[in-house]
């Protein structure tokens, strides 16, 4: 097993260790000499790292998304954790266990599998439990949704990532669901488990996570309509009215214009799929940002771009300061016990005439 992990590192200790490459930028010094700016990490967190000389030595070396071994040291900078680079190496995929550096949900994957089938497979309507049984049915879709990340970054951003969230959301709404009359349970549930099922092909994710060409130039929800029609066509009978609102609750789902979706949620259950699916993934996002902020000192995280605000790590805000230390009555006997200078000391003179002194110049 790799050691030490990112949030095993300890300032101002050597470190010698190895890691994925997420990003790698060549910048310049004052002197106009290179230097690299690097993003490593592995499964428990990423590190700023910088590497200042003998840059040219190993700048074809590796790229984004190779294996590095470093040996570095850990300083604080600008009240974060920043490894500044000696040496490092290129280090060959079988040198490596791939587990160690992809960041994978805490939760039993076949676990979370069991519970979203079962769910499935309490929906009512006939036509949405075959279409959504169809789906994850296949063996390739199967294989993906269990494995994919629900994003790239910003939440779930982790092996298992799509099938944690796709759960918690499908639980939501049964919660929501039951509490408003007006909204039909298994349309929620429609909406929970197709809503994301494009990221299955918009992503990568065998190796860093980024995204595929299919990804860029359709995106997820242009995607996941494409899926959809395509099992749709192999269920004779499928109303066309029922296809609309799936199709509309998919390409809503992000709630405005601006954020990607084309068009607004129109009909209740879109609507509270959208907020549903915004809370999960806000929630999930803070969760992420705390645990895994790494200033050095403060109550707060450093700044999140996503939520627009930094978070607060209520934990430490709620620790117990620590106690003023007070002193003992031995203690005090014996500050009381010193005895002042006699008065007729050269000490008690020097004093007593620095502070007449003091008092004629007031005067």
């Amino acid at each position: 097993m790799k050691s030490p992990f990112v949030n095993e590192l300890a300032l101002n200790q050597p470190v010698t260790a190895c890691f994925l490459v997420h990003s790698k930028e060549v910048r310049e010094k004052k002197t106009g000499e290179p230097y690299l700016s690097l993003m490593l990490g592995d499964k428990t967190g990423k590190i700023d790292a910088k590497m200042w000389d003998n840059v040219a030595e190993v700048l074809e070396v590796f790229d984004r998304d190779n294996f590095i071994k470093v040996k570095a040291s850990m300083q604080l900078h600008m009240n974060r954790p920043q490894l500044t680079i000696h040496k490092l190496r290129l280090m060959p995929d079988h040198e490596v266990d791939f587990a160690d550096f992809f960041p994978a949900t805490s939760r039993n994957v076949d676990e979370m599998w069991t519970e979203l089938r079962g769910i499935v497979a309490g929906v009512k309507n006939g036509h949405i439990r075959a279409l959504l049984n169809v789906l994850l049915d296949d063996p390739e879709i199967a294989r993906r949704y269990r494995q994919a990340p629900a994003a790239k970054t910003i939440h779930h951003a982790f092996l298992g990532g799509l099938l944690e969230h796709v759960l918690s959301l499908a639980n939501l709404c049964l919660v929501t669901a039951r509490h408003y009359p007006i909204i039909d349970p298994d349309l929620m549930i429609a909406g929970a488990v197709l809503h994301d099922i494009g990221k299955i092909h918009e992503l990568s994710y065998e190796r860093g996570f980024s995204y595929t060409t299919q990804g860029q130039l359709l995106g997820h929800m242009m995607i996941a309509l494409r899926m959809i029609g395509d099992k749709i066509a192999i269920l004779p009978g499928f109303p066309e009215p029922l296809r609309t609102l799936l199709e509309h609750m998919v390409i809503s789902h992000h709630g405005h214009l601006e954020f990607g979706s084309p068009k607004l949620p129109q009909f209740p259950e879109a609507l509270l799929l959208h907020h549903l699916d915004d809370m999960d993934s806000k929630m999930e996002c803070m969760r992420q940002l705390i645990d895994g902020d790494r200033q050095a000192d403060g109550c707060f995280t450093a700044y999140n771009t996503t939520l627009e605000r930094m978070v607060l790590k209520k934990a430490r805000f709620l620790e117990p300061e620590p106690p003023v230390p007070v002193l003992s009555v031995s203690s005090v006997a014996a500050v009381n016990s010193v005895k002042a200078p006699p008065a007729d000391s050269p000490f008690a003179a020097a004093l007593q005439s620095a502070l007449s002194s003091a008092v004629a110049q007031t005067d």
